[in-house]
């Protein structure tokens, strides 16, 4: 328990560091770190703390946990450890440190396959071997822009394997499986061609963020789930609100291979808007699961929510003409996110006041 809080907290420290890195990068810093070299070397490798130092840690930490092994606690350790090499402007270690995280992590879901032969389980594999080539890509180049659709691809087909598992409740046919499996196809083949033909690839790549958008919406059981009151509601509206980030990003990643200047919005709309959104819906399941922590469900839930949406909105719209409003809308995403883990501790220490209340109850002298 005590190791796997100390993973949880490197985690932490990588999505502080990147949320810092990238409002730098929109030119909001804070007096008391500017001109510190940490947040020039986090400004530099904003994406890759963000998705492998932060995401790709937390989600080796959950899957680590499923498997109830020590060894596979081993990739969360390693590309925690890349992110601080990356802090330090260790570069080369980090990259290399950050491959055999992944390196690890595709064993452990090898491990996670052979324990159960399913579509889902294949998935994730899949996903597991598209965060080693993106790392692979940035070990050799420093540049992210072969890396950055192999890692996003990682966390969609995470996505995808997690909602195809949970789809079984909707009793879909082998061509609905299909079209999933045809989607997820032209993703990764949309990230292979973009190291060769940089447009083309952008093309395939967002068009496959939009059918998968599209399916999601027709098949995922959150269609049912928002009709229903509680938590299963507020994951729903997550989901639901995800899905349509997806098309936004997906339509923004395509534009960009047509030559417009939508790059960003594409990147953001999908980390922020897909990516996080999921995270938030989610959150509730996985932290007593990697955390040991357990959380009561309130409306407060929402308010981090409803506040990354309007942000992003405002960073996405407005602020791809005006840049105060882009930096504004930045600032508002971090302040939804930091609201979102305020959130989540209050929930914390709500669940742990009721729990000792009933145990001082009538009850809780049995």
């Amino acid at each position: 328990m005590v190791t796997r809080a100390i993973f949880v907290a490197m985690a932490a420290v990588m999505l502080v560091a990147g949320i810092a890195g990238g409002l730098a990068r929109v030119g909001v810093v804070a007096p008391a770190v500017a001109g510190t070299q940490w947040l020039g070397y986090a400004a530099l490798n904003h994406a890759a703390l963000m998705i492998c130092g932060f995401l790709c840690t937390v989600i080796a930490i959950e899957r680590a946990v499923a498997v109830k092994s020590r060894m596979a606690f081993l990739a969360p350790m390693l590309s925690g450890t890349s992110g601080l090499c990356l802090l330090f402007g260790w570069a080369e270690a980090g990259a290399w440190l950050n491959v055999a995280a992944s390196m690890c992590f595709v064993g452990v879901n090898v491990v996670i396959v052979l324990r159960q032969r399913a579509a889902h389980t294949a998935l994730l594999l899949v996903g597991a071997l598209s965060w080693l080539i993106g790392s692979l890509a940035f070990a050799i180049s420093p540049d992210t822009a072969t890396a950055l659709p192999w890692w996003f691809a990682f966390l969609v087909l995470t996505v995808a394997a997690e909602r195809l598992e949970m789809a079984r409740l909707m009793r879909q046919t082998a061509a609905t499986r299909l079209a999933l499996h045809g989607v997820l196809a032209i993703l990764l083949l949309g990230a292979l061609v973009s190291a060769r033909v940089p447009d083309l690839g952008a093309m395939l790549y967002g068009l496959s963020l939009m059918l998968l958008a599209v399916w999601l919406a027709c098949f995922d059981i959150a269609r049912r789930t928002v009709r229903t009151s509680g938590l299963s509601r507020y994951m729903a509206v997550c989901l639901l609100g995800a899905y349509a980030w997806l098309v936004v990003a997906g339509a923004a990643w395509a534009a960009a291979g047509l030559g417009l200047p939508t790059r960003d919005a594409a990147l953001h709309a999908l980390a922020l808007g897909f990516l996080f959104s999921m995270i938030m819906g989610h959150a509730p399941v996985i932290l007593p699961a990697i955390a040991g922590v357990r959380l009561r469900f309130g409306r407060a839930y929402y308010v981090p929510l409803a506040l990354l949406h309007g942000s992003l909105l405002l960073r996405l719209g407005a602020g791809m003409f005006v840049a105060p409003l882009r930096a504004l809308g930045a600032s508002f995403n971090a302040i939804a996110i930091a609201m979102f883990t305020l959130t989540m501790m209050g929930a914390a220490i709500a669940w742990r006041r009721n729990d000792r209340r009933r145990a001082s109850g009538p009850s809780g002298w049995q």
